[in-house]
């Protein structure tokens, strides 16, 4: 999951990587809260891509709310907060020292060494379509629609209160 979460932000991060090697729809995000809709789908073997999820995704500075794969994924950059509300369960952790798998949204400041790895199929101003070459067998392809620039609105909304959540979730703290 933790690499799947990666995958979702650093294709939203690879925005414009394709334009001399700036990326101007990158600098957009910073400094801005962002929100989009994802595709997310793999290709291995050289085989045609397959569908493996989508969802929605809110991405301010290296805070990020994910909602996929029946999951919510909350991060304020220090702690990560991992709901299953189907299965009541709730997974808290600390985010570790900067690491893309870890605390993916800071893609954002270390793009420039992956655009040797990317390829843009499309794009527009409210949307991208790209391709990842995760290793010599494996593509991923991100379809992000419905990007939205927002002025920042600061860190409180990338919280949980795990207290506010009914009294029969299970709670795993790995803090």
């Amino acid at each position: 999951m933790k690499k799947l979460i990666s995958l979702i932000v650093c294709g939203m991060c690879c925005l414009g990587a394709w334009a001399q090697g700036s990326i101007p729809l990158l600098d957009k995000v910073q400094g801005h809260r962002v929100t989009f809709h994802y595709t997310y789908s793999l290709a291995k073997n050289g085989a045609d891509f397959s569908p493996v999820t989508d969802g929605d995704v809110t991405l301010e500075g290296n805070a990020y709310i994910l909602e996929g794969l029946g999951l919510e994924v909350v991060s304020n950059g220090s702690t990560r907060w991992s709901v299953d509300r189907e299965a009541k369960e709730l997974v808290i952790e600390t985010v570790e020292k900067e690491d893309l798998f870890t605390n993916p949204a800071l893609f954002v400041g270390a793009y420039k060494e992956h655009m040797d790895k990317m390829h843009v199929n499309a794009s527009g101003d409210a949307f991208l379509d790209v391709t990842l070459t995760l290793d010599t067998d494996t593509r991923a392809r991100f379809l992000l629609t419905d990007i939205v620039y927002m002025d920042p609105k600061g860190k409180s909304d990338f919280s949980l209160d795990e207290k506010s959540l009914s009294g029969d979730y299970v709670v795993t703290d790995l803090r």
